[in-house]
């Protein structure tokens, strides 16, 4: 029998250079598409204007990412995770360094230093993933599922709390499974709610303040809602001497 010959080098170069090229579009197009979504919004933007500031076919930015509302969502996924490798969030290095933070304080400095980065790239995009959801089935879709996404980071980072310290409502709740559940259930709740994308818009565009003090402001209020407070310190009393 005849055998087969091995894939020459010249023709695993090509295929790696082909792979590459075509990461390359796709790159470009996501950069195209981010920027145009943040000038126009998303009813505004089309897959022509798309492949027109890329420097790609219509067809082929089709191909790539079939309709808008999926370009949309490969836009904001890039955009949470800085990068386009196919690398959940909480799979990431800084969720392992988290995992192994000595105490809240610590815990929160490391999420906050993440989410700050996360929400200046992507906030502007998710809103408009919000803004057009009403009209739009596929984009409604799209919505529910960084809600669920979201609500996803707020249960973990909860959870990686609660190895650390007692919640706050832990304390208010009978100690009981019940009790326990419904504290994380309001905790969870409330990590939710602070990291709406909008809640970030507001504080950096609307009140003028930097990303840092966003990061700072998170974390702090997300220890202050999650973990009881410290009893004051006492300090003995000098008495004056008669």
């Amino acid at each position: 029998m005849d055998q087969v010959s091995p894939p020459t080098p010249t023709r695993a170069y090509r295929s790696a250079l082909r792979a590459e090229q075509a990461r390359a579009t796709r790159r470009r197009v996501l950069v195209a598409a981010t920027a145009l979504f943040l000038e126009s919004g998303y009813a505004a933007t089309t897959v022509r204007a798309v492949a027109g500031r890329s420097g790609a076919s219509v067809p082929t930015v089709e191909a790539l990412f079939g309709t808008k509302a999926r370009l949309l969502k490969a836009a904001i996924d890039v955009a949470i995770a800085g990068d386009d490798e196919p690398v959940p969030m909480l799979d990431r290095d800084w969720a392992q360094e988290g995992l192994r933070a000595p105490d809240v304080r610590s815990l929160l400095r490391i999420a906050a230093r993440v989410l700050g980065a996360a929400q200046e790239r992507s906030a502007g995009l998710v809103l408009a993933a919000f803004e057009g959801a009403g009209s739009d089935p596929e984009l409604a879709a799209l919505a529910g599922r960084l809600v669920e996404q979201r609500a996803g980071s707020a249960a973990w980072l909860v959870d990686v709390v609660r190895r650390l310290s007692p919640l706050r409502e832990e304390t208010r709740h009978p100690a009981d499974a019940a009790g326990r559940a419904a504290a994380r259930e309001a905790a969870v709740d409330t990590v939710w709610l602070l990291l709406d994308p909008a809640v970030y818009e507001r504080f950096t565009r609307r009140l003028g303040h930097r990303r840092a003090d966003y990061e700072d402001w998170i974390a702090r209020t997300i220890e202050h809602a999650l973990v009881p407070d410290s009893p004051p310190s006492t300090h003995p009393t000098t008495r004056s001497s008669s």
